[in-house]
Order: structure tokens, then sequence, then C-alpha cells
């Protein structure tokens, strides 16, 4: 299961900081974008970011599938 251990900050995350939130590898990160298995992500020019709503509707989607199992 995957818990977010702290409160989520108001500001776009990067994949560091989503990488860091949970706990995983930063290429854990890509390969979720690449697989399209993650939170939605989106880019500002080049720079992937990521908006904490989203990360936090993902986890929680994450825990209900966890709670159907």
């Amino acid at each position: 299961m995957v818990t977010v251990a702290r409160a989520l900050p108001e500001r776009y995350l990067t994949p560091t900081d989503l990488a860091d939130l949970l706990g995983v590898p930063l290429e854990t990160v890509y390969q979720w974008r690449r697989k399209r298995t993650g939170p939605r992500g989106f880019r500002v020019g080049v720079h992937l970011r990521f908006d904490p709503e989203d990360v936090r509707a993902w986890v929680g989607s994450l825990m209900d599938q966890e709670s159907a199992a």
C-alpha cells in the first residue's frame, strides 16, 4: 500500500519531489509516466510537473484498489 507520509505542498511537484514524497526511485516516476500508470503530469516547457491534487487522487485510487482486493 502506498501512503503519503507528509502533507503535499501547494506548489506543483517536480519528478524529484514526487519520488521523494513517495519514497521511490526517480526512475520509477518516469516509468509510471511512460506506462501511463502514475499520477497525471504536465509539461511547462521542457519541465515535467505534477499537481498535488492529482497526486492525492492517484494515491486515493491506489488505496481504493487495495481495499477492494
